[in-house]
Formats: structure tokens, C-alpha cells, sequence
């Protein structure tokens, strides 16, 4: 019973399961909303946001209010440090804290790198999307000539067992058609499996659950523009290098936090007012001059004499890590002009390698249309224009390569010099 169970519950959940057929630009403004790193990016940049609020609080007022009210025998002693009262209300209110300011501008700071995090998420998660949907594109592409070829190699076998049968080949030629047919056959499979996995990962990048498959359309796509020079292109990865950004955006909030323990011995100045209605009874007895309603106004300075050696422990650690910060920005800033050097040749290469593959492919048809008027006028055999037909089909599976890995060379080159989200969305 278990085993029929268990198919229902499979083939209950793949009835369920959709195909949604998108174009590169709806693949991408979809992943862009839907992603769930991108969700999780913009969770960690509203909570960046809250701790500015936390950090900005000293310098808010706040007014608290309750009663102190209390049956008095004798004097009216102070409760909690304050006297006895049936209304009272306080507010305080930051005028001059250093440290608290360095802390505010350190945590806007960090907001602002949250900020840039979010932004360089939707950059990995564009470009994961569009490479996984030109590799999508690219087997959807080839498995119809791989099923040509299995096709071809099928007619092949069928002429060469009846030339065998009738002593015009030798039987081994069976044999090697028949290797080649099965090798057709596996790398049609797998071809059908990679397209399959190929468009499940695509579903589950752009949010939908993992049964579902994300089928890529053709559409008529603009050229990027890619910059004139392998210079060009490294002054733009530097200008909009999110890493970068990010790196300058915690030198700065370092900064913040060095100035903050800096100033730890600055003197802190808060403004203080309250107000107190006291009650008759507990005071007219002791007091000749009462006052029922009760006010004061001022401020409250604090001058520190000695803070410790901790301060000083503090300004050491980020004195360090400042220094830490500033090595890792030129690495990362060295990292970035070889890494967009080698993407811009990539894309050279990949783009001469396509000529090449454009060139190979004319000839192959060419040479066919030729057989094919050969055999028509009785001057060649059919198995030749079937071999013919072969190579044709090889051809066109490595000008698909050729085309998809330019593709991939300028997505690469677009994310290096920070301008694919700008391309795609």
C-alpha cells in the first residue's frame, strides 16, 4: 500500500507544477523582486536602517510622566530621588555627546553600506539569472540538431546494413555505425537532462518553487554597450565597483567609530526639566512657604576625569583594522583592473572564435548544397550527403557554443564594469 501511495503523492505534486515561458528582461525584473537573496538583502538593509533610529535616540527628547504618590509619616523622605508627588513628568535630551554623534554617523554610515550591499546582491543575482538563461537558451538551441543528427545517423545504419547484406561493406562498418548512433543517443540524453536541470535552477532563482520550470523565449535584444577600450573598461569597473564602494563605505564608518573613542574624555552635555504637583498634606507641616506646582530647567554637564585604559585599547583595535581596511581596498582595487582586463580579452577571443565558427558553418552548408546537386546529377552517394549532413549539424552545435560563450563574455564584462543590472532591467 505504501508504494502506490507514495506515486499518488509524486504525481499529485507534478500536476502542480507550472512551465513559465519568459523572456531574458522578464527573467530578470522578476528575479530582481522575487529573489530570495535579494529579499534577505533588503531584511538586512531595513534593519540598518532601525539602528540609525536606535543611534539617533540621545538626541531625540523623550517625556516621561507617573505619580510618586505616597502616604507620608513625618517627613516626606525622596522616593527613587524624587519627592513625593501626585504627578510627575521628566524629559532629557542629548546637546553635546561626541561619542554619541560619532555613533550616529557610524551608523548611517553602515546603512549607507547596507544600502550597497543590496545593490551588489542585485547585481550577482542579474547575472546569475541571465547566464543561467543563456544556458538554457543555448541546449534548448542544440537539441534539435543532436535529434537531426540521431535522425541522420539512423538512415546511415539502415544503408549500411543493406550495403553489408549485400557485400558492398564490410560488417565491422555496422559496428562503427552503430557506435556512433549510440553516442548520439547519450549525448542527446544528457543534453535533455542538462536542459531540464538548466531550467528547474533557473525557476528557483527567480523565486518559484523547485518543481516548476522557467522555458526561455527568443526576443530581440539591443546590443550592449561595451566600452571602446580595455581602459575604458577599467575606469568604469572602478568607478561602479560595488566591492569598492562597500569597502570605502566601512573605511568611513571606521573612522566614525576611531573619532568616537577619540573623544571619549569630552565633557557630555544634556538638557534636564521636570515637573512635580506634590500634595498638601505632606508638606504644610514642615514647610512655611509651599508650592504645589513644581518646575525645573537646565542642564546636565559631566566632565570625565579618568575613563580607563580601555578607551585607549579602542582607539589601538581601530587604528588596526582602519589600516586593514586600507590594504584590502588596493587589493581589491588591483583585483578589479586584472579581473576586467581579462574579461575584455575574453570577449575578443570569444568574438574572433565566433568568426571562425560563422566561416566553418558557411563551408559545411555550402559543401552540402554541392552534394546535393552532385547527387541529384548521380555523381556521388547518398551516404556521403548523409555525412555531409553529419558535419552540418557539428557545425551548428559549435557555432550555438560559439555564439552562447560571446554571450556569456560580454554578461561578464558588463558585471565587472558594474553596468549589467542597467543592460538587463
Amino acid at each position: 500500500m505504501l508504494r502506490p501511495t507514495f506515486l499518488l503523492v509524486v504525481t499529485g505534486a507534478c500536476a502542480f507544477a507550472e512551465v513559465h515561458s519568459l523572456t531574458l528582461r522578464q527573467a530578470v525584473d522578476l528575479a530582481l523582486k522575487e529573489n530570495p537573496d535579494i529579499v534577505l538583502a533588503h531584511l538586512d538593509e531595513q534593519k540598518a536602517q532601525a539602528g540609525v533610529r536606535i543611534a539617533k535616540d540621545p538626541f531625540v527628547p523623550k517625556l516621561y510622566a507617573g505619580s510618586g504618590l505616597a502616604k507620608v509619616w513625618g517627613y516626606p523622605s525622596s522616593i527613587e530621588g524624587s519627592a513625593p508627588a501626585i504627578i510627575q513628568t521628566r524629559t532629557d535630551m542629548s546637546l553635546y555627546n561626541r561619542p554619541k554623534s560619532y555613533e550616529l554617523a557610524r551608523a548611517r554610515e553602515n546603512a549607507r553600506g547596507s544600502s550597497i550591499d543590496t545593490q551588489s546582491k542585485s547585481d550577482q543575482v542579474a547575472y546569475q539569472t541571465a547566464t543561467l538563461f543563456l544556458d538554457a537558451q543555448e541546449l534548448a538551441r542544440s537539441v534539435p540538431s543532436l535529434e537531426l543528427e540521431v535522425q541522420s545517423l539512423t538512415r546511415v545504419g539502415e544503408s549500411v546494413r543493406l550495403q553489408v547484406e549485400e557485400g558492398r561493406q564490410l560488417p565491422l562498418e555496422n559496428k562503427r555505425v552503430a557506435v556512433d548512433l549510440a553516442r548520439a543517443r547519450q549525448r542527446l540524453s544528457a543534453l535533455e537532462d542538462d536542459l531540464d536541470y538548466a531550467e528547474a535552477s533557473l525557476a528557483v532563482v527567480l523565486g518559484f518553487p523547485g518543481d516548476d520550470r522557467v522555458r526561455p523565449l527568443d526576443e530581440e535584444r539591443a546590443g550592449y554597450e561595451i566600452p571602446s577600450s580595455e581602459q575604458a573598461a577599467r575606469d568604469l569597473a572602478l568607478e561602479n565597483n560595488k566591492d569598492l564602494r562597500k569597502l570605502q563605505s566601512q573605511l568611513q564608518a571606521k573612522g566614525f567609530e576611531l573619532k568616537g573613542y577619540q573623544s571619549a574624555q569630552q565633557p557630555v552635555i544634556n538638557v534636564v526639566a521636570q515637573y512635580a504637583l506634590f500634595s498638601k498634606n505632606n508638606y504644610q507641616a514642615y514647610f512655611v512657604n509651599f508650592q504645589r506646582n513644581n518646575a525645573e530647567l537646565g542642564v546636565s554637564i559631566q566632565i570625565p576625569i579618568f575613563v580607563g585604559s580601555a578607551a585607549k585599547a579602542y582607539v589601538t583595535q581601530s587604528q588596526l583594522e582602519i589600516t586593514e581596511l586600507r590594504n584590502q581596498l588596493n587589493q581589491t582595487r588591483n583585483r578589479i583592473e586584472l579581473d576586467t582586463q581579462k574579461s575584455f580579452q575574453d570577449l575578443q577571443k570569444a568574438n574572433t572564435a565566433l568568426e571562425v565558427a560563422r566561416l566553418d558553418l558557411d563551408y559545411a552548408r555550402e559543401q552540402l548544397s554541392v552534394l546535393l546537386t552532385q547527387l541529384g546529377e548521380g555523381r556521388v552517394t547518398g551516404q556521403r550527403v548523409d555525412d555531409a549532413r553529419l558535419a552540418e549539424q557539428e557545425k551548428w552545435i559549435a557555432f550555438y557554443d560559439a555564439q552562447h560563450i560571446v554571450e556569456r563574455a560580454r554578461l561578464d564584462l558588463l558585471r565587472q564594469t558594474g553596468t549589467l543590472v542597467a543592460a538587463l532591467h
